[in-house]
């Protein structure tokens, strides 16, 4: 079996400036690339294209990371969801930006176009295409006593839209089909050409609730790409805000998943909870999403004296309350049979899907990008990443609950050790020696998203892409639902929390 590095090595090498490399291959050395996903034995970390190019970023088996770049002369290339399912909706979405075609692909209906472009699609000329071009066919049921419930894309919650089509036998779910791509904003095509600093600012708001998640990885990809090194301070305050995100965003969902099981005892709770980290971070950056705070080369606030002890009483509070609604919803025989066995993810599938965060840990993919390939400060701080088998509701709300716990102690850790200092170094210039690359994993409360860019003359962003882990969880959603009754679905879908706009770029 070939290592991801001599892979590598077999292609032209492109200057990088981070530690995982990237090469121009050749079709042979992209399709071996392609056998070992579909072996099992690496894992698909992203995928995606510019005009007359596809990149392909790599985990195998070693956790050594790497990507690979393919030529598309006419604007085709091999498929590697022909062969490697989690990638078939990122090059559905390739082809939709940037008109490249993949030969092969068993799915040739659009992705994030719906339509409404007003631009021939590269898919339509293969066979299965649809005939119209703003045409979009579900799946047909097919089969005795079965029907189709069609929900979305508005809801009746403030939520944003997405479109579930169940094809259903009774009550039982023997199919879901997932429609995405109503919240494009175009964030990939606003940063072509635009400053770092703009560019920065639209990446924080790729998915509003991971806004530091998605800003320290643009920022670290930044760096990586200038050979920039924040100053100590700033790295720490870093990990802070994500620890905070994470608490916030963790809380929130477990009460959440109970509000859908009908027991709004724990949402209200959690829910003051959540409320209380978002004062805290105010308190602490000025923002209670923490939004614009980290920029390229720190941050663009320090802690105060008054922050840090609004962040101490937040951390005692939950100490103190967080363990009482844990217990409350471990001896809950109601909730327990609602969220129990129900939506199992098998392990087997959230491995080949590269399946972060909760959703993966939930089904034994023990990974977290903090920890391998790992990032300052996280390889100076004492933490676990909670694995569980079961991969079912319950799971996904344990492994919530078990990571609330560990960002608590984080937090108490960051404060205790914060060094003191300077929180931001300069990061504005021309890039003399030619176009640099820089590629950044950073752990976000739903799991690892990826930034690739290059910056050019100028200093101007020349392509920037930001992979959600929505890409790889929406498909095991529809995977998780099956055998379960209609109703099961939204405590199933909540369990996940992918996001439509993450995924929507």
């Amino acid at each position: 079996m070939p290592a991801l590095a001599d892979l590598i090595g077999a292609g032209r090498l492109i200057e990088h400036h981070v530690p995982w490399p990237r090469a121009v291959v050749a079709p042979k050395v992209w399709n071996l690339a392609v056998e070992q996903l579909a072996n099992g034995r690496w894992s698909l970390l992203g995928l995606w294209g510019e005009p007359e190019r596809m990149h392909m970023a790599l985990l195998d088996e070693a956790l050594d990371i790497g990507v690979i770049s393919l030529d598309c002369r006419g604007g085709c290339y091999p498929s590697v969801g022909q062969y490697h399912p989690p990638a078939l909706r990122l090059e559905r979405a390739a082809a939709d930006l940037f008109g490249l075609a993949p030969q092969g692909l068993p799915d040739t209906r659009r992705w994030l176009d719906h339509g409404q472009w007003g631009v021939s699609h590269p898919l339509a000329a293969q066979p299965g295409a649809p005939a119209a071009a703003a045409s979009y066919r579900f799946l047909a049921a097919e089969g005795e006593s079965l029907h189709q419930i069609a929900v979305g894309p508005v809801h009746a919650g403030i939520i944003e839209p997405g479109h579930f089509r169940f094809t259903a036998g009774g009550e039982t779910v023997v199919r879901l089909e997932e429609r995405l791509g109503y919240a494009h904003k175009g964030i990939e095509g606003l940063m072509a050409g635009a400053s770092v600093d703009r560019a920065a600012r639209l990446a924080g708001r790729t998915s509003g609730d991971s806004t530091v998640a998605y800003s320290l990885a643009f920022a670290r990809a930044v760096e990586a790409a200038l050979g920039i090194t924040p100053p100590p301070r700033a790295i720490w305050l870093r990990a802070l805000m994500a620890e905070l995100e994470r608490l916030a965003n963790h809380l929130g969902d477990i009460g959440a998943i109970c509000n859908d099981a009908a027991f709004a005892i724990l949402h209200a709770h959690c829910g003051v909870l959540r409320e209380r980290v978002l004062r805290a971070a105010d308190a602490a950056f000025g923002h209670r999403l923490m939004r614009d705070r980290i920029l390229p080369g720190g941050t663009a606030s320090d802690l105060s004296e008054a922050g840090a002890i609004a962040i101490r009483s937040l951390v005692a509070e939950i100490g103190q309350r967080f363990p009482h609604l844990v217990e409350l919803y471990d001896n809950t025989a109601s909730l327990q049979d609602r969220t129990v066995a129900t939506g199992r993810l098998t392990v087997e599938l959230a491995r080949q899907y590269a399946a972060g965060g909760y959703v993966g840990r939930a089904s034994g993919r023990d990974f977290d990008a903090r920890r391998s390939p790992g990032y300052a400060p996280y390889d100076q701080l004492a933490f676990d990443v909670p694995v569980l088998q079961e991969g079912d509701v319950n799971a996904r709300v344990w492994i919530r609950v078990r990571e609330v716990e560990q960002s608590v102690s984080m937090v108490e850790q960051i404060l205790a050790r914060l060094p003191a200092g300077p929180v931001g170094v300069a990061t504005a210039g021309d890039v003399a020696d030619g176009p640099r690359e820089g590629m950044a994993l950073v752990e976000g409360f739903r799991g690892d998203i990826l930034v690739w860019l290059r910056i050019g003359e100028g200093g101007l962003v020349e392509r920037c892409h930001l992979r959600d882990p929505s890409w790889f969880q929406w498909p095991l959603l529809e995977a998780a639902i099956e055998g379960n009754i209609v109703a099961d679905f939204p405590i199933c879908n909540k369990s996940f929390n992918c996001s439509y706009s993450g995924h929507d770029l």
